[in-house]
């Protein structure tokens, strides 16, 4: 039975969807093969695990004091998680603290959402450690959490997106030069922060006051701002890949219905939700969506481009805004919440099977990694000269 280490929470405005996300990872892996070990990372940073982190009632009432505080040591080879193991005074003995083992974890797998999870920041963590993990690697991470790094990717790739401008906070201190680089720029227009995701900090807007603001609004989520042209009457098309390298699997495509403009933060996880079951798969969409044999073939044909463009792993959702018969990449999302099991049911992939998927494939790209030469022998310090006199 293996150890599998759930990685959830974190310090980001989406941590209550990664404690969704979290749960029905642990809810749902198969526990013939799997032992799941919870890892919550609370808004503060500190990491806690325990049986009763198992329990979404847990979250609701912030109830953590059957939890144990927990810690990695970021040295290669070293796999155990630690906790300070606390010991009362005894007499003719001072009172000391030790650090234990709490278990020994065989892969990471990865449920945070936004940044300082999402965005590599964590997963340099389990590479100093050589742990196996779950999803995409630190770079590819990175490059899927930024929207701008993401879509110059995707233009030395020649994948259609939109127009758009991006800008630092500093440059905000001159609203007016801002605004006016966005003069080539066709409204409406989506202002968005560049390392953000469920739809958090993000407006459209439809002249240059509303553009002003929500420059602003943006600026408070993240120190770089994208502004985007609009679609205008899009059709939005999500589809999910799942694999490595070139052993690639598709999802079907969806099409959420009911909204005109953005799907916010509430319609994706809090409209028909209940306890830990995201409200995902009951959002009224078309699944699979309609859609014509050269439009389908398309969205399909981009979606392996994008995610191959960032050396992808795991599963990732690539969302699309389409006008008439042209589909645009809007996004690559590197860690879908709920990892977007909804899209690969309608094909008959369970949650069980994908969460096993996804751990298999962890360990792969985790195994290929120890193909690669980290050192060499070498006669440097002898050949040189430096620090002959100290």
């Amino acid at each position: 039975m293996e150890n599998i280490g759930v990685i959830f929470g974190g310090r980001s405005v989406e941590h209550e969807v990664s404690v969704i996300t979290g749960m029905q990872i642990i809810e749902n892996m198969d526990k013939s093969k799997f032992n799941p070990i919870p890892i919550y990372i609370t808004k503060e940073g500190k990491f806690l695990t325990g049986e009763s982190l198992k329990n979404f009632k847990s979250y609701k009432t912030g109830d953590f004091k059957d939890a144990a505080e927990v810690f990695f040591k970021p040295e290669y080879g070293n796999h155990n998680l630690y906790y300070i193991k606390h010991n009362d005074k005894k007499l003719f003995q001072a009172a000391y603290d030790e650090v234990a083992v709490y278990e020994k974890i065989d892969l990471i797998f990865f449920a945070l959402h936004g940044t300082f999870g999402e965005d590599g920041c964590t997963q340099g963590l389990f590479e100093l450690m050589g742990m196996p993990y779950t999803g995409c690697g630190v770079m590819s991470a990175a490059v899927g959490m930024d929207k701008v790094t993401m879509r110059k990717v995707f233009e030395s790739e020649d994948i259609p997106m939109t127009k758009y401008e991006y800008f630092y906070r500093d440059e905000l201190n001159n609203l007016e030069k801002v605004v006016k680089r966005c003069e080539n720029l066709k409204f409406p227009l989506f202002v968005k922060p560049a390392n953000l995701g469920s739809s958090i900090g993000i407006n459209k807007v439809k002249d240059a006051l509303e553009l002003s603001k929500a420059l602003e609004v943006a600026s408070s989520y993240d120190r770089k701002i994208i502004v985007e042209e609009a679609v205008e009457n899009p059709r939005e098309i999500n589809i999910a890949v799942l694999g490595y390298e070139n052993d690639l699997t598709l999802s079907a495509c969806e099409e959420p219905i009911g909204f005109k403009d953005l799907l916010k933060y509430e319609d994706k996880y809090v409209a028909g939700s209940k306890g830990a079951k995201s409200s995902q798969k009951n959002q009224a969409k078309k699944l699979p969506a309609e859609l014509s044999e050269s439009l389908d073939k398309q969205i399909k044909d981009l979606a392996l481009k994008s995610f191959k463009a960032i050396d992808g792993c795991g599963v990732a959702r690539i969302d699309f805004l389409v006008d008439g018969d042209k589909a645009y990449v809007n996004e690559i999302n590197t860690l879908p919440g709920s990892i977007a099991f909804y899209l690969y049911e309608v094909n008959g992939l369970n949650l069980k099977d994908l969460i096993t998927k996804l751990i298999d494939l962890g360990k792969e790209r985790s195994k290929d990694k120890l193909d690669n030469m980290y050192s060499i022998d070498s006669n440097l310090f002898n050949m040189t000269s430096y620090g002959a006199k100290i």
